[in-house]
């Protein structure tokens, strides 16, 4: 299993630094470079003025020295003007050229500066990712017990009634998307004109007018049961619609195998059937997808983000393109890979465990 794990993040190292440098290579293009000058400076620069621009600062230096050096490899680029201006990569607001490091990229823990947000990259995408984070956690709270209830329970009774009504259930879940469904609970949950708030406030069983906030922009300082509940809902029933299909399938094939039958004809009850011998074996499809959900919350929930105005991790990717802000891309794609690959040996280490037919020599 050591050998095993160590193969794995020595390919995940190899990936993470392809990928990055893919990313890297196409947001120091020409073009997004020249936008990055003229938003700094002046729309109205000329070609020129954003040559220099470009170039008293390293941007025109080769990609894999560049590169290199956001890695924090090489010493970054610096400049001393005529004038005693100190320009270049590491040099940062309010830090004299003295104390200005040499050696500034993601080795040492130094994400850049956001051209955007005028702070350390790391500093806004801490927050960004922490909101994120927040909102991970519940959707998962609320998503995975419910979608794997719902996929034992279908596949336990595959052509019953409960397994067609369940898996309904899941299509529509997976079939409507999150500005669909976010926009409808907003409508019956959060407005105060129309739905169920002002119904259950007239009967007096509400205080207010609206059972939950249509807007989840306090969520991000502090998280309550009005503020939090929607965009968790919203996210959560995108989701559990396709890990309790897969449950279902996955629980239906396993009801089906011959030692379940052994087991059946041997007297074995069939609670103990389900718990003992068919649920382990029934989770080991559902598990990958449960872990490919982290990426798709990490950078998938841009839409519910905006819809109730949180600004998480997905937000921030979007602000960030938007706007140019080549750091603070860099950053996102660093994460996003980190995330996706970690997500994925955790999900081979856990199907290693979960299938006892797997053996690693």
């Amino acid at each position: 299993m050591g050998l095993f794990i160590l193969r794995r993040v020595g390919m995940m190292i190899v990936t993470a630094i392809c990928l990055t440098f893919i990313v890297f290579f196409m947001t120091n293009l020409y073009p997004n470079l020249e936008k990055l000058a003229k938003t700094q400076g002046n729309f109205r620069m000329s070609e020129e003025a954003v040559e220099s621009y470009l170039v008293d600062r390293g941007y025109l230096q080769p990609t894999p020295v560049k590169y290199l050096q956001w890695l924090g490899v090489l010493p970054g680029f610096k400049l001393v003007k005529e004038d005693g201006t100190v320009l270049g990569k590491c040099v940062r607001p309010g830090v004299s050229a003295e104390d200005t490091p040499n050696y500034c990229g993601i080795l040492q823990g130094d994400w850049g500066w956001s051209t955007v947000s005028k702070a350390p990259v790391g500093e806004t995408l801490g927050k960004r990712l922490a909101n994120t984070g927040k909102l991970m956690f519940w959707v998962m709270v609320v998503m995975v017990p419910s979608a794997l209830i719902i996929g034992v329970l279908a596949g336990m009774n595959e052509g019953s009634r409960t397994d067609r009504t369940l898996s309904t259930v899941s299509i529509a879940s997976t079939a409507t998307p999150e500005y669909v469904s976010g926009v409808i609970f907003i409508a019956l949950l959060a407005s105060t004109r129309f739905g169920l708030g002002p119904i259950l406030h007239d009967w007096g069983l509400i205080e207010g007018k609206a059972l939950f906030k249509g807007s989840a922009k306090t969520a991000m300082d502090n998280v309550t049961l009005q503020n939090f509940t929607l965009p968790v809902l919203t996210v959560a029933l995108y989701g559990m619609g396709y890990i309790a299909r897969m449950t279902r399938a996955s629980m239906a094939e396993v009801m089906t195998a011959q030692y379940i039958r052994t087991a059946r004809l041997k007297g074995v009850s069939f609670r103990n059937i389900v718990m003992k011998h068919a649920l382990r074996n029934a989770l080991i499809a559902p598990f990958t997808v449960i872990m490919l959900q982290f990426p798709w919350l990490l950078n998938g929930v841009v839409i519910v983000e905006t819809l109730f105005s949180y600004s998480g991790f997905g937000w921030q990717l979007v602000n960030a393109a938007g706007n140019n802000d080549i750091e603070m891309l860099l950053a996102v794609s660093v994460v996003s890979v980190v995330v996706v690959l970690v997500t994925q040996l955790i999900s081979d280490i856990g199907y290693v465990y979960l299938n006892p037919r797997i053996r690693i020599s």
